[in-house]
């Protein structure tokens, strides 16, 4: 077996639409194409007794041991695979449970789709099952521990911590998109100018004073202590030599910590004596340069948790420890209290597994213990000097019990700090009595506190504390999203995002789009390139200053990676032509045409579909669709307008020259359509289309149709505006079309226009593209030869796996095959075959150049252009 490619998609995606966490795996089963799994002895004994969870896959049977079924009856290795990914996921702590398994066109290769939880744990678990499968077939020994063990840490290192997921997944609960971004937990809630930032429990309305204050505890105990609320008595060092000043203010037992330290990390407590005084500042020193010396308070130990100024939680932490009984040492008590299933590693776990480090040693030593030490029965000794649930701890919901006096400190420290969220540690015998009265004290303030306590303690009630974040960040009637219009298709994705983003501005909007050429904000561009992909489409998304976006998706980024956002509001297929297939296994129309529906499957269910009736694939399209729709057509009397107008639907149509909105019986005329601009006198049909498509658009969406016909004249096809999108350019003795048609639907398209055209000698300027198919290279050649007098080819570019040679060979085939006697000649270079053109170019001639490499073609007619101005051409 042999694994070809891993792709992750990330969006919906041609698998699912509600399921964007999926990998992707092009796997060449070689010579086990031959083998299915009934075919290899002892392949089935050895799954089951190598992974006996697999019972519960049901598979196709949809009964426990399903899978298990058909591996006796026989089944592919793909298969397989895909299941012991799904498995391994699950040993290691992701529970998952989607996966297809699909054949390709390529007889022996399939694609083996499956979820995830983290992508990179995703990969591993793909590229581990076939190492398994393998060994599994070959009946060699094989460990999962090692690759359970790894998927764990590279779960560890990649995954959002507790709090920050917990709050992603609230957010998910809510239907508030977000977008992580970077490595570790910053991260977007919402779009546009409607987002908001967070990271772990700190969001972007969090003062950064507030945190100065809380991260320097000398200064929140001096302001708590101005405000009368009692906090234990301290002060703070940095020399080893002011220990004993600090030992003789605060007295004997004592606790070290860190000025600016946090989980636990440097402190030390109940220090009694004057060596271990020395030794602990010696530990909290290697954290901060000054040292907090605190006033040993007996007590048990409580975490309060207040959002927006309102406790919310209240756990008592219990510090790592272990139970005697009489006859297993510390260490041995240590690993049996590790295999209680709620411990695990890191953060994947209600609780994490005790480790010993030198805080352990210290604290033992303390007691005159060891590791070898067996403590009495029911004897506690505890592991940590401080209860944080990173280090082992355990926590016990208390937040129905806390007095009302207290909450009332707790809330009113929050705002005496200023933090939007906080945790305030707090040493007293209960939190049932005021702190006035029980000589309890508040020992820290800390901002960003971690909520893996309160979400899921070892006793008594999990908090959904997640949920007052999202409250506090979008409180009822705060828009979460921004407008998005998402436009595909095989011909005028681009021309038709532009006019819509035009539209869109008009109306006030600060939009964001992106194209084949590029990405913009307000016509500004920000990145220069084919921008059509999912990459591109958050780069508008992630913009705070974007209101409304208009993104242009191609085929590439959606079989790549899915789309870059969940849903839209309205999607857009302009037409669906043969162009790109035999590739990415899409072979047929049929293909395709699943590609091109999922924009329109991730459309929300009040939103729209805009598609064209008059194209049979974007009509079944709509027939599937799970949203509004509304089509457009040049044609008024095309049976699927008139079917669907007479059910009450919205369209829009050509109708006696106008551009005219149909609803039901009703009509609303937009604009003539010789009037429009981009339509260069009605004489562009598919201009016309990219027309209808915006316009139905912008209607749907709700724009007053005044508006909407101030921007179709207002939209002007030139290099700025729409750039490769049948620009002309103006000679003294002819004229010069640049245009970025590259499929025989896009040819046919020019063909048309230049029939409209009175020159007498049209001279065309092709090339072709090495990814494409035999056929549709000999296709371009045989419909240049019916619009050219004199044909140019060149092929600089764009080889893609084929010669020059192969590629002009085609060509040459196409066009001999309409005319053996076609005038037509090579020249590699695009800008010298724009030279020579314009050298052939008699008083009305119109050279059409369709370029795939726009802006070069562009600057070099530009530059000629300025030479005839100033007489140098």
């Amino acid at each position: 077996m042999k694994i070809e490619g891993i792709q992750i998609l990330r969006g919906p995606n041609i698998w699912s639409t509600n399921r964007k966490k999926l990998i992707q795996m092009r796997l060449n089963l070689e010579e086990l194409e031959h083998k299915p799994s009934n075919a290899i002895d002892g392949f089935y004994e050895r799954l089951k007794d190598m992974f006996p969870g697999m019972y519960e896959h049901r598979c196709s049977p949809g009964i426990p041991g399903g899978f298990f079924q058909r591996v006796v009856a026989g089944t592919w290795m793909g298969h397989v695979i895909e299941h012991v990914a799904l498995e391994l996921q699950t040993l290691a702590g992701m529970n998952t449970g989607y996966g297809r398994t699909r054949e390709t066109k390529t007889p022996g290769t399939y694609n083996v789709v499956f979820n995830y939880l983290e992508e990179k744990v995703g990969v591993y678990a793909a590229e581990a099952a076939v190492r398994i499968v393998q060994a599994l077939i070959d009946g060699t020994p094989y460990d999962l521990d090692p690759d359970i063990q790894q998927m764990k840490e590279i779960r560890e290192k990649t995954r959002l911590g507790p709090s920050t997921g917990a709050i992603v997944e609230e957010a998910i609960a809510r239907d508030i998109p977000w977008i992580r971004l970077n490595s570790q937990s910053l991260v977007q809630l919402g779009y546009g100018k409607n987002q908001v930032r967070f990271r772990a429990t700190m969001t972007d309305k969090t003062s950064s004073i507030a945190v100065d204050i809380a991260g320097n505890k000398d200064e929140t105990k001096r302001m708590l202590q101005e405000q009368a609320i009692p906090v234990a008595k301290g002060l703070t060092i940095s020399s080893v030599d002011e220990v004993k000043k600090a030992i003789d203010y605060v007295g004997f037992p004592v606790v070290f910590k860190p000025l600016d330290g946090n989980h636990g990390r440097g402190a030390t407590i109940n220090v009694k004596t004057q060596e271990e005084a020395i030794a602990a500042y010696e530990h909290a020193a290697k954290i901060s340069r000054k040292v907090i010396v605190e006033k040993f308070i007996t007590g048990y130990d409580f975490r309060v948790l207040v959002i927006d100024h309102k406790m919310v939680a209240a756990a008592l932490r219990v510090p790592a420890n272990i139970k005697g009984d009489g006859i297993s040492t510390i260490a041995q008590l240590i690993d049996t209290v590790n295999k209680d299933p709620r411990r695990g590693y890191g953060h994947e776990n209600v609780l994490t597994e005790i480790t010993i480090d030198r805080d352990t040693l210290d604290l033992l030593e303390k007691l005159n213990c060891s590791l070898d030490t067996i403590p009495a029965k029911d004897e506690v000794v505890y592991l940590k000097s401080t209860a944080n649930l990173s280090t082992g701890g355990t926590s016990i919901d208390v937040t129905d019990m806390v007095h009302p006096q207290n909450v009332f400190t707790c809330e009113r420290i929050s705002r005496i700090i200023g933090l939007d969220i906080c945790g305030i540690d707090i040493m007293a015998q209960n939190l049932t009595e005021p702190l006035t009265e029980n000589g309890g004290v508040i020992l820290e303030v800390n901002a960003a506190p971690g909520f893996r306590m309160h979400l899921a303690p070892s006793e008594g009630l999990p908090r959904n504390v997640a949920a007052p974040v999202i409250d506090m960040l979008y409180p009822p009637g705060k828009s979460v999203r921004i407008p998005i219009i998402a436009i595909t298709g095989t011909n005028g994705k681009t021309t038709t995002t532009r006019l819509i983003a035009h539209i869109v501005k008009n109306n006030g909007h600060r939009v964001g789009f992106t194209t084949s050429d590029g990405i913009y904000v307000q016509n500004t561009m920000m990145l220069k390139g084919d921008t059509t992909g999912p990459v591109s489409a958050e780069f508008i998304l992630k913009d705070p200053t974007v209101d409304f976006a208009v993104l242009e998706t191609a085929r590439g980024g959606m079989l790549r990676s899915g789309l870059g956002f969940s849903q839209c509001d309205i999607g857009v297929i302009t037409n669906i032509q043969e162009d790109h297939l035999g590739l990415s296994d899409i072979y047929n129309l049929d293909d395709l045409t699943r590609v091109k529906a999922i924009v329109i499957n991730a459309v929300k269910k009040d939103g729209w579909g805009i598609l064209n009736a008059d194209n049979e694939h974007c009509v079944r399209i709509g027939k599937k669709a799970d949203c509004n729709i509304a089509y457009f057509s040049r044609h008024e009397n095309n049976p699927v307008i008139l079917k669907h107008a007479k059910n009450g639907g919205i369209a829009c149509v050509c109708e006696n020259g106008f551009i005219t909105i149909k609803k039901g019986d009703w009509k609303i005329r937009v604009q003539r359509v010789g009037l429009i601009p981009l339509t260069f006198g009605g004489t562009v049909p598919f201009m016309i289309e990219n027309v209808l498509a915006a316009t139905l658009a912008a209607f749907v969406w709700g724009f007053k149709t005044e508006d909407i016909k101030t921007s179709l004249e207002t939209f002007i096809p030139s290099a700025a505006q729409t750039p490769g999108r049948m620009n002309i350019f103006e000679f003294k003795d002819f004229r010069f079309m640049i245009d970025f048609a590259h499929n025989p639907d896009g040819y046919n398209g020019i063909k048309e226009f230049l029939k409209t055209l009175d020159s007498p000698m049209k001279i065309g300027i092709i090339a072709g593209t090495g990814d494409r198919r035999d056929e549709d290279i000999r296709e371009l050649g045989k419909i240049s030869a019916e619009m050219f007098d004199h044909i140019i080819l060149r092929q600089e570019k764009h080889l893609r796996g084929r010669t020059e040679a192969n590629i002009l060979g085609l060509l040459i085939e196409g066009i001999l095959s309409v005319n053996p006697n076609a005038s037509y000649e090579a020249i590699p270079k695009e800008v010298d075959a724009i030279k020579h053109a314009m050298t052939l170019a008699k008083p009305g001639t119109f050279i059409t150049a369709l370029s795939d490499v726009i802006d070069n073609a562009i600057e070099t007619v530009q530059l000629y252009q300025e030479m005839e101005r100033d007489g140098s051409f």
